[in-house]
Formats: C-alpha cells, structure tokens, sequence
C-alpha cells in the first residue's frame, strides 16, 4: 500500500525556490564567516575591510543585475558572472591577491543591457498618436 500522496508541480517549484534561497543565505553567512576567521588568524584589517567593501559590491551587482531579467541570455550570464565574482573575493581573502576586474565584471552585462535598451527599447514606451 502507498502512503506518498502526490505533489503538484506548483509544490516542487516551490520547495526548489525555498532551497536556493537557503544555498545563498548559506553562501553569504559563509563568506561572512570566513572574512572574520581570516581576520581572527591574520589580523590584517586593511585586507577584512577590502574583502567586505568587495562582497558587499558584489551582492550590490547582483541585486542591480535583476534589471538585466527581460533579457535571459543576457540574465543568465550575468547570474553566472556573479558566482564568478564571489570567487574573486575568496580567492582574494584565501590567496591575497585582488583581481579588480573579476570581481567587477556583472558591470559588463548590466551595461550590454542598459545599451540595448538605449539602442532598441524597452517595448513598453507609450504609442505616439496622430
């Protein structure tokens, strides 16, 4: 006898939503965690300050990178410049090394879109009449 009762689709997506989420709280608490460990072992605050100015952009170019959502190619790769970002701020606070660029580079896909939108439009502009 089967006890499992069957979940909508609507349910899944909802529990997958849930569990990204709670990966990227993870992520930054992580992150947040490891800059004050580093800190603790190297009492270096010039190095903490620069890891936490630099994440804090990053998460700043991730919120601002929501604007890029009409445009999924464009969204995605953003997405994925991201994650490549937040690797740059590790590999900074793990190895001492800071790649500006790296870490700056969701700038490219927020301006490919704001340049598209100068160039094509949003779609949304009101009809001229007459």
């Amino acid at each position: 006898m089967n006890h499992l009762t069957p979940v909508s689709e609507n349910e899944v997506l909802e529990i997958k939503g849930h569990f990204v989420k709670a990966l990227i709280l993870i992520a930054v608490l992580g992150t947040l965690a490891l800059t004050l460990l580093q800190y603790k072992r190297e009492k270096n605050f010039k190095k903490t300050m620069i890891t936490l100015a630099s994440f804090a952009l990053v998460v700043s170019l991730a919120i601002v990178g929501n604007l890029t959502r009409p445009v999924i190619p464009l969204y995605l790769s953003h997405l994925v410049l991201v994650v490549i970002a937040w690797g740059g701020v590790l590999y900074y606070l793990l190895r001492g090394k800071y790649l500006w660029w790296l870490i700056a580079s969701p700038v490219v896909t927020i301006a490919i879109f704001l340049l598209l939108e100068l160039l094509a439009g949003s779609g949304h502009e009101l009809p001229v009449i007459g």
